[in-house]
């Protein structure tokens, strides 16, 4: 980090929607950061999208809104390249006065997680795929960007093509730089099924904390570079109606002490180990179908022909199901999970999947038959369908009460209730349109 005393650090904690919070801090008080002495309200884990507390918060009212006391992670300070020299972030999570992990904290929910997974000496090992749209800043309506090299609009979809990953080559370079600067191991890049749509793989890294946080920086990054560049960044799950909504996709397996892929047994089927956590994957997967699907829009993406998981299910190299197993190599063998969209908190994501999955494995639960061809053809269970299902089978679940600290899950439940009722209460100019005069 540069030694200028002019430039400044942000100090961070990520709330329950995956949103950074935070404080402008002097470089020269980097110490300061490092040595713990930084206080922030505990109630900001907790905000609803809109940066309200939640009502009746017990963090609010019950406890007077009492500080926590913020940890660095030791990661960083990372540069923010693209706000200029001697910018850095400063990644912190939560602990009580007493120095216990504060339960509301996100990352401490997966730091819990992988915890258990060492006790039964396995390490899982996680890759994420985050999908976006760049769009125009300057039109009065979401549009895609002009091409900075033809000044021309992309207006029609365009799955993997070269043209648009040249046209938008200064921006992805700057991507590519800024993850190096971050410690960021971005893989490739394609030009995804929508007009202005793109994919970036993350690395495979046998630590589920910083593929979480690498997402949360990369999402940071994204957005920020693509302003410097004229143009606006969204992860929104569904921001067009008629195109492909975005995605976020997880990879992982699990290593032993020897460095091992358990799910690997040498065949195509992979290991029974592997059946357990899919098993646990599928007996998870409704009732915490609101971490992956967080928000209003998020179900936008989920409704059948839109390409995202809409009903419980897994199978072989089959893009249309729920959990893919890739093909490939037996020792690169790997559990795909596909529901989430990339508006998702990536800390309560791999909290769900990797919990889920170890629920699997511990109780040696069984999978059911793996299905083929188009599962929406299909007679299976299906996913919640609108974010108010979503949030009763999140509060009705039992096996989310194993992987999340009760607090955390109650913050939740009244975060996405508190938005869920604003949204209800909204009435749209759709509606305006179609009923003021007609009925």
């Amino acid at each position: 980090m540069n030694k200028s005393t002019s430039g400044h650090i942000y100090g961070c904690i990520c709330d329950l929607n995956g949103v950074l919070r935070g404080k402008r801090i002097g470089i020269d008080q980097l110490e300061k950061i490092q040595s713990g002495q930084v206080r922030m309200a505990q109630s900001l884990t907790s905000m609803d999208i809109w940066g309200n507390d939640i009502e009746d918060s017990p963090l609010v009212y019950e406890h007077g809104d009492g500080d926590g006391v913020c940890i660095f992670t030791g990661r960083g300070p990372l540069p923010l390249s693209w706000l200029g020299e001697d910018v850095y972030l400063a990644p912190l999570w939560m602990q009580t006065e007493d120095g216990d992990p504060f339960p509301g904290d996100v990352r401490y929910a997966l730091a819990s997680v992988v915890d258990k997974f060492a006790e039964l000496g396995l390490t899982p090992v996680v890759a994420t795929e985050l999908e976006f749209y760049l769009y125009d800043l300057h039109s009065s309506e979401l549009s895609p960007p002009l091409s900075p090299h033809t000044n021309k609009r992309t207006t029609f979809d365009t799955p993997l093509a070269l043209d648009e990953l040249e046209d938008q080559r200064d921006f992805l370079n700057d991507v590519y730089a800024a993850c190096k600067d971050m410690d960021i191991s971005a893989d490739a890049a394609i030009a995804e099924a929508g007009a202005g749509q793109f994919e970036v793989n993350l690395m495979h890294v046998a630590d589920p904390l910083k593929a979480a946080d690498d997402t949360i920086f990369f999402k940071k990054l994204v957005r920020g570079i693509a302003q410097k560049h004229g143009m606006g960044a969204t992860f929104m799950a569904k921001p067009y109606g008629n195109r492909p909504g975005n995605g976020f996709h997880v990879h992982f397996s699990l290593i032993d002490a020897d460095g091992r892929n358990v799910f690997d047994d040498g065949t195509d089927a992979g290991s029974d180990i592997m059946r357990h956590a899919v098993a646990g994957l599928i007996d998870t997967m409704q009732e915490n179908t609101l971490i992956f699907a967080a928000h209003e829009n998020s179900y936008r993406r989920m409704l059948p022909g839109c390409h995202a998981p809409t009903v419980v299910s897994w199978a072989y190299e089959n893009r249309t199901s729920a959990i893919r197993i890739p093909g490939g190599p037996a020792v690169a063998r790997r559990i795909e999970h596909r529901v989430a969209g990339a508006d998702a908190n990536p800390y309560l994501v791999l909290t769900a999947i990797l919990g889920g999955a170890l629920i699997g494995i511990q109780d040696k639960l069984q999978a059911p038959d793996p299905v083929t061809g188009d599962v929406g053809e299909l007679d299976l269970p299906s996913l919640p369908t609108n974010w108010g299902a979503g949030i009763d089978a999140f509060e009705q679940g039992t096996l989310n009460k194993i992987l999340f600290p009760p607090l955390m899950r109650d913050l939740f439940i009244g975060c996405k209730r508190q938005e869920h009722h604003r949204f209800r209460s909204e009435v749209t100019a759709l509606e305006q349109q179609t009923y003021l005069s007609t009925i």
